[in-house]
């Protein structure tokens, strides 16, 4: 459950099922949750069956980016958003931390990828978030594809109606944008160690900045790996463009075009970040369900959900890395 919907999945199926929630521009209003939350339970009713999932089976959510918003924003009225969600679908929904989310995404894609990942870490922009993970280490941060290119709104362009017009751009404006993701970016230095190589695995690299790039630089899709200097010399090259005129040079819509820059200032600023010189990209669709099915604490909590609730306000995101064990269950009725 991220920014943007909810996908099911079951561990006897390869099956998934999506539906399309929009929580963050709710979020960013100030409005909450309250007017997302009888779609997200009629998803949570609903996906199972449209998936085939026809056996009776634990279910757990994992609220990931927006969720942890809407902690921020008020963690008892959380609570309560999360009881009645579980009161009336079933599915107890946890607010996964950032570095656990992290942990996720190295879990799928490894599964994916096999042999072939070849890099120490997986880079995996989301909307709301993203995670630079590996084995044994991870940084992950708000600085999705959505809130980086809004906050470049709100710097740039005094606007946070998003999608804005960041081009044309001047040189003093991107020179604004480089210092302020650099300094948001600052906490990779002191969380990863050093010599962090990527392999970046969601579809704003994959599918926006890596094909952005070949056909500027004249490369053939059958590149995967992007070079630094390369999209230093295309971040330039389309800087002096609209919007429009990106979305006529690469074939694509005004809307999705309008993320172009952000998300290749982005991927520059965590290249600068790790000091790395290339970045490996893959094309899958993955997601954190194979993390979240594979997560023995996550289903402990679903059995303990009373005792999840009671503490989620006062600790917050630690409430899922406390102890289920420590809690006194509760005879079920």
């Amino acid at each position: 459950m991220g920014s943007s919907g909810i996908r099911a999945g079951a561990s006897h199926s390869d099956t998934t099922k999506r539906v399309n929630v929009d929580y963050l521009t709710s979020l960013w209003a100030g409005r909450g949750l309250d007017e997302t939350i009888a779609t997200t339970i009629s998803a949570l009713r609903d996906l199972p069956a449209k998936a085939g999932f026809a056996v009776e089976c634990a279910r757990v959510g994992g609220g990931f980016s927006a969720w942890r918003l809407a902690l921020q924003q008020g963690a008892t009225d959380l609570a309560a958003t999360l009881r009645r969600i579980q009161t009336e679908s079933g599915v107890a929904v946890l607010v996964i931390p950032q570095e656990q989310e992290g942990a996720y995404g190295y879990f799928g894609a490894r599964q994916w990828l096999g042999s072939s990942l070849t890099t120490t870490h997986v880079l995996d922009i989301g909307g709301g978030s993203l995670q630079i993970s590996g084995a044994h280490s991870t940084f992950g941060d708000a600085l999705g594809q959505k809130i980086w290119h809004r906050t470049l709104c709100d710097e740039l362009r005094a606007t946070t109606s998003t999608p804005c017009a960041l081009q044309p751009m001047t040189d003093q404006e991107l020179t604004r944008a480089r210092t302020l993701l650099a300094k948001k970016l600052s906490g990779i230095a002191t969380t990863l160690p050093a010599n962090v190589t990527m392999t970046a695995i969601s579809r704003p690299v994959s599918r926006g900045v890596m094909p952005a790039v070949q056909h500027l630089a004249g490369e053939t899709a059958a590149t995967k790996v992007l070079q630094r200097s390369t999209l230093t010399k295309s971040i330039q090259r389309i800087t002096a463009m609209t919007s429009e005129e990106t979305a006529t040079l690469f074939g694509s819509t005004k809307a999705h075009a309008a993320y172009l820059l952000s998300d290749m200032l982005l991927v520059e600023g965590l290249l600068q970040a790790t000091n790395a010189n290339e970045l490996h990209v893959a094309e899958l669709d993955l997601t954190n369900l194979p993390g979240l099915l594979a997560d023995d604490r996550a289903f402990l909590w679903s059995d303990r959900y009373d005792c999840y609730l009671e503490r989620l306000p006062s600790l917050g995101l630690d409430a899922y890395h406390s102890d289920p064990a420590s809690c006194i269950m509760k005879p079920k009725p």
